[in-house]
């Protein structure tokens, strides 16, 4: 299933994020009442966006939001994220679990006068070509190709509301393809990023409930897109195409040569690009540690009444 977020794609178990020193075991059960679920109307940390959040879903605070994409879904310790919206009614450790990951990037104020002139189907095109090459540096590293299979829905984009939407399927080795359903809510600073992570046998229940989750989605008084005032804001060096395809490369220079990034759980999460593999060593802290791999089962694989948590968890 997030910073400016800069996140590799590791197809990792998720034995990566077991604690080193004498970590304990919890059921499922206890892993789940050991989380604090929020609801109502909520203030994202930072207080530039709310959530009015329906009794359909529920919000996990950051700590809380890593603890379930390290420990329950696999995924490598250090991400940090502004929470996590879930839907009430399945379990985050079901097969049929899934949540939206919310991050913020604050690279300045996207304008859109590009929307409406974007050639979606050339977009879509030069971001598989750029997965392509991205694959070369996954096999050095030991990982399976992936292949972007397509627009699960086309990109859209509300001049009116400021809000921008897409899907794409990804498949890798998995036997199940994977749904990244995404939304980007532009503000006055940057863009808000909500990130719904599902298999593709989920994405007619996705796309309707994320209406629900990008209707309820606002930034405070102050942040929203019309409060951007030119003479003192700083202004992004992308646009709405960039935002598709991953506005950090574009804000680098090197946009149709896109590293497609992902971070890799139970189900895939495309979270953004990186212009190189030589960013591969500061995402995880600069240390320069090669990441261990494995074979075992993530969770949602293996037993969840064997779940282990970190005593720093």
């Amino acid at each position: 299933m997030f910073k400016s977020v800069l996140v590799v794609v590791l197809l990792l178990s998720s034995s990566l994020a077991l604690a080193a020193d004498e970590p304990k075991k919890f059921s499922e059960e206890e892993f789940l009442a050991s989380l604090h679920f929020q609801d109502g109307k909520i203030a994202l940390p930072g207080n530039m966006a709310t959530l009015d959040l329906s009794r359909e879903f529920h919000y996990l605070p950051p700590d809380d939001a890593e603890r379930v994409l390290v420990t329950g879904w696999g995924n490598p310790p250090g991400t940090k994220s502004l929470g996590l919206i879930v839907p009430a009614a399945v379990s985050l450790l079901d097969d049929a679990g899934w949540a939206v990951v919310v991050t913020y990037d604050k690279d300045g104020h996207v304008n859109d006068d590009d929307a409406s002139k974007i050639d979606f189907d050339d977009l879509l095109k030069e971001m598989q070509e750029g997965v392509v090459k991205a694959n070369e540096e996954r096999k050095k590293q030991g990982y399976p190709a992936m292949q972007l299979v397509g627009w699960a829905e086309r990109p859209s984009y509300s001049a009116e509301t400021h809000k921008l939407y897409w899907a794409k399927e990804l498949q890798t080795s998995a036997p199940e393809h994977t749904l990244n359903y995404n939304v980007r809510v532009l503000g006055r600073e940057g863009v808000l990023v909500l990130n719904a992570v599902a298999g593709m046998s989920q994405i007619g229940t996705v796309r309707e409930e994320m209406k629900k989750v990008t209707a309820f989605t606002e930034f405070t008084a102050g942040n929203r897109y019309t409060d951007f005032n030119a003479s003192t804001d700083k202004t992004a060096e992308y646009g709405i195409a960039a935002l598709v395809a991953g506005g950090v490369a574009a804000k680098l220079g090197l946009f149709g040569k896109l590293f497609a990034v992902l971070l890799a759980f139970k189900k895939l999460f495309v979270l953004g690009v990186l212009a190189a593999a030589g960013y591969v060593a500061k995402l995880f802290g600069g240390r320069g540690k090669e990441v261990p791999k494995t074979d075992a089962p993530t969770v949602g694989e293996a037993k969840v009444d064997e779940l282990k948590v970190g005593e720093d968890q």
